[in-house]
């Protein structure tokens, strides 16, 4: 089974004893995390000497634990700072990183809600309270302050805005109803009957949404950690990421 932990735990390490499967980390932007699982679990079942060990979580989050030395063999971030920072910081194995799939960013709101159906309604005094990850961690919170920005909007609403740690977080505080209206991925928005989309933002609005991934160079398993790359690049890892709404990089996802 496919497992998300956290780096603080023992249960990370690539060590393995002779006989036993060698341990494979990806650490990945926690909005890939139910087309992820199901790709790691696929290639466990075509490499049984091979065990796949996901970490979930924000990509600045995940950036700064693969600098303090946390034990990963793959890195899938949602934005190309984080990656363009490991790869400054010559992290990245030469010639691996390339840019994986694509996203896009919608208002939700809950089911229920009907007060908001474009981005022009956060300004409204009825509305109190807008979710977002966090910019300077989260790129669904980068792309979702530009895009605030290049509105003309941020100004209005800065009191409104609730900072998640992740992009997960901030489409919980919408199902919940903690939060009036969130920014978030259309990927994060499909998974829940809890919440609709009301807009999207244009491609023009902010940065391309990137998901880059590369090889790390301190890999423990240098050789299996390719192959399991070559596995996430491949066709049939591509169809099982486009059901929950990405795209191969360069094409454009819908909201529907």
């Amino acid at each position: 089974m496919v497992l998300a932990v956290c780096f603080g735990l023992n249960a990370c390490g690539n060590a393995h004893a002779p006989n036993q499967p060698i341990t494979l980390t990806i650490s990945a932007a926690i909005s890939l995390k139910a087309p992820l699982q199901t790709i790691g679990e696929s290639y466990e079942r075509s490499h049984p000497d091979q065990r796949v060990v996901c970490n979930f979580g924000a990509s600045g989050t995940l950036q700064h634990q693969i600098e303090q030395g946390a034990p990963v063999d793959i890195f899938i971030s949602a934005g190309e700072p984080q990656m363009d920072a490991l790869e400054k910081d010559n992290l990245l194995v030469a010639g691996t990183r390339r840019d994986l799939l694509g996203n896009q960013l919608v208002l939700i709101v809950p089911t229920r809600e009907r007060g908001i159906n474009n981005f022009g309604d956060l300004t409204k005094s009825s509305v109190r309270s807008i979710a977002m990850g966090d910019p300077q961690v989260v790129p669904a919170g980068m792309y979702a302050k530009e895009t605030l920005q290049n509105l003309n909007l941020l100004p209005k609403i800065t009191g409104k805005l609730v900072y998640a740690q992740d992009v997960r977080q901030a489409l919980a505080y919408v199902e919940t109803g903690n939060a009036d209206a969130g920014l978030v991925y259309v990927t994060d928005a499909r998974i829940s009957s809890a919440v609709r989309v009301v807009a999207t933002a244009s491609d023009d609005s902010h940065l391309p949404i990137l998901y880059p991934i590369a090889l790390l160079k301190d890999s423990k398993s240098p050789q299996a950690a390719r192959t399991l790359l070559d596995s996430l690049e491949s066709l049939d890892s591509l169809n099982e990421f486009e059901k929950y709404g990405f795209t191969a990089a360069g094409k454009a996802p819908k909201a529907n």
